[in-house]
């Protein structure tokens, strides 16, 4: 089992779109640097959304070749077409992820069986370890408490990254998936309670500014030292709130372009972070002293 803080990895870019092979070197050995548990390559963060089929699986490549082993890559392979998450998944296992990372399918709103079975297919196909993935702010889909732990019965399931902030869900997953089933936060302004309620970690936007802080808050947190993670957390607070200024990764992707990780580059229909923005973004990490 992954612990700690794993970063949802942006995938860098350069001025007019193109996926930067040499700032995602250097973003990968800036997680290695920092302690980071894990990488995630092209989840929600790394703009999987508007990657094509071929660049998705050649960023997850990548990024697996530069880890070298040094650090576990988890894949972000999910879909809303339930055969394109499988031709995904087996992308990824094939470029040698440690794990892939499922967001439940967006847009076409499935019932908790089609969950079910969308997440059971995938399973039954490929044998990589997969974490699930649920975040009903974008989905406009949640999947609950009990089919997660229906889910976790299944061998190569193995975790759940729930962004739903709610706190009230950890005690009832923990119960119902037990012990060897992995949680992380999604959700980083409440991942440190979240850890200290029982979870495993965080899948965090944050960790790609402050890596290393991150990293120091979630050992903290599940040593059980409160006080501690409470007090490397409060100055991530800044972070956590302004990295979604705007849709993620829009605010993130140019404070590691401030930090000088990577150039100024986006997908459409995303946008660069305005300017009237900058101020506000550029204070939190101030507070978080990476700046």
């Amino acid at each position: 089992m992954i612990r700690g803080s794993i970063v949802a990895l942006i995938t860098p870019m350069d001025s007019e779109g193109a996926v930067d092979d040499e700032a995602l070197s250097r973003l990968v050995e800036l997680h290695i640097e920092s302690g980071t548990a894990a990488i995630v390559a092209v989840g929600t963060t790394g703009e999987s959304a508007t990657l094509d089929f071929d660049e998705h699986c050649a960023v997850i490549a990548r990024t697996v070749g530069l880890a070298s082993g040094r650090i576990p890559v988890i894949a972000g392979t999910g879909a809303n077409s339930t055969r394109e998450a499988i031709e995904l998944t087996r992308c990824a296992a094939q470029a040698g992820a440690d794990a892939a990372l499922l967001v439940t399918p967006y847009y076409n709103k499935p019932t908790q069986e089609g969950l079910y079975l969308h997440h059971r297919a995938i399973a039954d196909a490929v044998a990589i370890p997969q974490i699930l993935y649920n975040v009903p702010g974008r989905t406009a889909c949640d999947m609950l408490p009990e089919t997660t732990i229906r889910l976790s019965e299944i061998d190569n399931i193995v975790g759940l990254k729930d962004a739903t902030g709610d706190l009230g869900r950890v005690a009832r997953l923990r119960e119902g998936c037990g012990d060897g089933f992995a949680l992380y936060s999604g959700d980083d302004a409440t991942a440190c309670e979240f850890i200290l309620l029982g979870g495993d970690g965080v899948i965090s936007v944050t960790a790609n500014v402050a890596p290393a802080s991150m990293q120091a808050m979630c050992n903290a947190a599940l040593a059980g030292e409160r006080a501690q993670a409470q007090t490397i957390n409060a100055a991530l607070e800044g972070l956590h709130r302004d990295l979604f200024a705007q849709s993620n990764p829009i605010p993130v992707k140019w404070a590691v372009a401030e930090m000088g990780y990577c150039k100024e580059g986006i997908r459409l229909p995303l946008t660069w972070l305005p300017e009237e923005l900058h101020a506000r973004v550029r204070a939190a990490m101030e507070q978080a002293g990476v700046l």
